[in-house]
């Protein structure tokens, strides 16, 4: 018999909640056959299956949260198998290891049976089973931290469980939990007719915590202009016409991308991040560009790498892969890790100007808008030109007005004289 196991998923991942279980006990799975399907922080996935054989058990349930190294399922034979990355497991004296729980500090919590404390015990030994102390270290929760309540002072599984929770109680006494909810939303809506309550997925309610907390945060600015893409256009449409690769989708948005990663070379603090301690600034060597795409889940943002060195055409085969594998929810964290800017892109949809939101640790975000055929001056005669609306949110902590107004006019001038697809 064989486990399955759920893999690491990316740094900083360290759980996942299952939408979906997509394989049932008696199941015949082929390698790369889609077991569940997970959400992360920021996406959706399918996770394949790493063996081969008769699905034996499944371990696991729909609203479920598991960590990387939980049991998936167990099957029946493994004619072909993919190794499973190692699970690092944490040495017991191993403390929790956060920068917000980390503290030489002593906390006490009194419960209804026992006091949990964080006096030191060192030079004395830390009594408790082999599967408290296997416990501890899956935690990573330093033993001869937790006094024991069991005979003679043996540590019970209870106690490290005690001992954890007065941890995140300190945790969240510094630093209190963001919440999308305000007090004017605590209404019985039934009272006024029929309702409906349906569960925000986990992408949303992580996307609107982070949201709110960037608004919060971040002192934003946004800058908003317009420029002629009627030779643009022309070009696009000349290339749709030509085009004869089905993995590519032109469109205007490659150009944006293209256009993006030329200003971040040329104006280097669009390119940055701050520091955790807000002190200092990061400037990137690396161009990579997020866009913004609308999938069942809500919004998700791929990150295209090395822009720099691509052509449009290049940038549009790579905007189209992650763009079905955002709608088919394969995205994998690599896939939308490493951004520098972002570009939300509602062209295809409608309005005029938005402000979106900056999406950290970058800096600024692009917000595109739908092109119009506008009456515009040109050597003083009156023309009618393709206008395209856009507008930059930007972090003003690092950006100032004066460099956001540099972006947004050559942005809209490298888009005006665009004339190859290069």
């Amino acid at each position: 018999m064989t486990e399955i196991k759920l893999p690491e998923l990316g740094e900083g991942i360290s759980s996942v909640e299952i939408s979906d279980v997509l394989v049932k006990t008696g199941d015949k799975i082929k390698l790369d056959d889609p077991l569940i399907v997970v959400e992360t922080e920021k996406a959706s996935m399918e996770i394949p299956a790493t063996s081969s054989g008769l699905v034996n058990k499944v371990y696991v349930y729909k609203g479920d949260t598991i960590s990387p190294g939980d049991i998936m399922i167990s099957i029946d034979g493994n004619s072909a198998t993919i190794p499973q990355p190692s699970i690092p497991i944490k040495d017991e004296n191993t403390t929790i290891e956060s920068n917000d729980i980390a503290s030489d500090k002593s906390i006490s919590s009194t419960t209804n049976t026992q006091t949990v404390s964080t006096e030191s015990r060192l030079g004395k030994p830390a009594l408790a089973s082999p599967s408290v102390r296997r416990f501890a270290r899956e935690l990573g929760c330093d033993l001869n931290k937790v006094n024991g309540s069991g005979p003679k002072g043996r540590i019970t599984q209870e106690d490290v469980q005690q001992y954890i929770k007065a941890r995140l109680r300190e945790l969240s006494d510094k630093n209190p939990a963001v919440t999308t909810s305000a007090p004017s939303q605590n209404i019985d809506f039934s009272q006024f007719g029929a309702i409906e309550i349906k569960p925000l997925n986990k992408i949303k309610r992580i996307t609107g915590q982070r949201l709110q907390q960037a608004w919060k945060t971040i002192p934003h600015v946004t800058q908003f202009d317009r420029c002629k893409i009627d030779q643009l256009e022309k070009l696009r449409l000349k290339w749709k016409k030509e085009n004869s690769d089905p993995d590519i989708k032109p469109s205007l948005v490659p150009f944006f991308i293209k256009v993006a990663g030329r200003l971040l070379e040329e104006i280097p603090q669009f390119n940055s991040s701050l520091d955790k301690s807000n002190e200092n600034l990061i400037l990137k060597q690396y161009i990579n560009v997020g866009v913004a795409v609308a999938t069942e889940e809500g919004l998700v943002v791929p990150v295209i790498k090395d822009v720099k060195d691509m052509s449009i055409c290049d940038i549009a085969k790579k905007l189209t892969l992650l763009s079905k594998k955002a709608q088919n929810k394969k995205l994998h964290p690599e896939d939308m890790e490493g951004g520098c800017i972002t570009i939300s892109s509602l062209g295809g949809i409608g309005g005029t100007y938005f402000t979106p939101i900056v999406n950290p640790p970058e800096v600024a975000i692009i917000g595109i808008s739908r092109s119009e055929q506008e009456p515009v001056v040109v050597d003083g005669k009156l023309t009618e030109k393709l206008m395209l609306p856009f507008s930059l949110s930007y972090d003003h902590r690092v950006i100032d007005g004066v460099d956001a107004a540099r972006f947004t006019t050559e942005f809209g001038r490298y888009l005006s004289e665009f004339n190859k697809l290069t």
